[in-house]
């Protein structure tokens, strides 16, 4: 078993949050924030002292609708720059780009013509020699780099081994440990991070943790991730995201010791400004059919529209998944 860092008095410095309520959240209104909205989160960010921030991601116009989407689907240079300007700030701007969903040669530009900080590779196991190419390409354009290996839990051991070997020989900056199921236990979250952290420790790289709350686990989950060596954790405010949601921002900022996070800042955007997008109808947020999607580690999608259609027949559903497993 890994050897715990650090306690709960002290603070690590080498910890990093990041807010990934636009990203993982715009999974749920399909990235109609208003300009509001985000310029709040921005400054709020900043008043936080969180490190990070990822506006969305560099999805394909060739591959999805312009017109089915807001501009954080898409994160063009320019709609950045309206909320930042020149970021002229300790924060972070960061962007998700997944393998095969984006025409990264073309839409990202030398980091030194951006204000994009960091651009995140989001892959599966079975997409790491594309994955590779991608950070390869980033990297060489300036750009800090992490990659993010999804549904692990979905995986097979040896592909994740394999897929960490590769990621470990290429120049990215952090890898990520992602249960995109919310099927994680705090065991195997701890197990994964020892793995994680002594793969990339050897390679001079460093660990983050991205976790959904399908089994009410993510906060629990993101300790473990960083109480065993991880330092980047992934966290949105009130946990808006994708189905169940995400580890809640405002946790980490009240559990962690560094006295640079402000906790107030970001309670005051929650109390307007995600009671309004919920006040639209957005919905996330840990129920019953995430439970069991998490539990049977399963893609959230059959829970995802569950809930969409107003269904209450949770046997029904639970059955329903049990057939497809079997």
């Amino acid at each position: 078993m890994s050897a715990k860092k650090g306690d709960l008095i002290s603070y690590r410095p080498d910890i990093k949050l990041l807010d990934a309520t636009i990203r993982d959240g715009g999974l749920v209104n399909d990235f109609y924030f208003s300009d509001e909205f985000i310029k709040e989160l921005y400054q709020t960010n900043i008043k936080t002292g969180i490190e990070y921030m990822e506006f969305g991601y560099k999805a394909s116009k060739k591959l999805f609708d312009v017109n089915k989407f807001g501009k954080w689907k898409f994160c063009d240079e320019e709609s950045i720059r309206e909320i930042v300007g020149e970021n002229n700030t300790d924060l972070k701007i960061a962007v998700m780009a997944d393998v095969g969903r984006c025409d990264y040669k073309e839409d990202i530009i030398p980091s030194n013509e951006s204000v994009i900080d960091t651009i995140r590779i989001a892959t599966y196991t079975h997409q790491m020699p594309a994955a590779l190419e991608m950070i390869e390409h980033c990297h060489n354009l300036g750009y800090e780099t992490t990659v993010n290996i999804m549904a692990i839990s979905a995986s097979r051991e040896e592909d994740v081994d394999k897929a960490l070997e590769m990621v470990c020989e290429s120049p990215v900056d952090v890898i990520y440990l992602v249960d995109s199921y919310g099927s994680l236990y705090p065991e195997q979250v701890r197990e994964l991070a020892a793995k994680y952290c002594k793969a990339a420790e050897a390679a001079g790289k460093k660990v983050g943790v991205h976790m959904h709350n399908n089994q009410q686990l993510a906060f629990a989950n993101t300790i473990e991730g960083i109480s065993h060596g991880a330092s980047f954790c992934d966290a949105t405010m009130s946990g808006m995201g994708r189905g169940a949601g995400n580890c809640f921002m405002e946790q980490m900022l009240s559990f962690l010791r560094n006295p640079n996070y402000q906790l107030s800042p970001a309670l005051e955007f929650i109390q307007k400004y995600i009671a309004e997008e919920k006040a639209k109808g957005s919905v996330w947020g840990y129920d019953l059919p995430y439970m069991m999607t998490g539990a049977l580690n399963r893609h959230p999608r059959a829970a995802i529209a569950f809930i969409k259609e107003g269904k209450t027949d949770y046997n029904g559903l639970y059955q329903d998944l049990l057939y497809e497993i079997s």
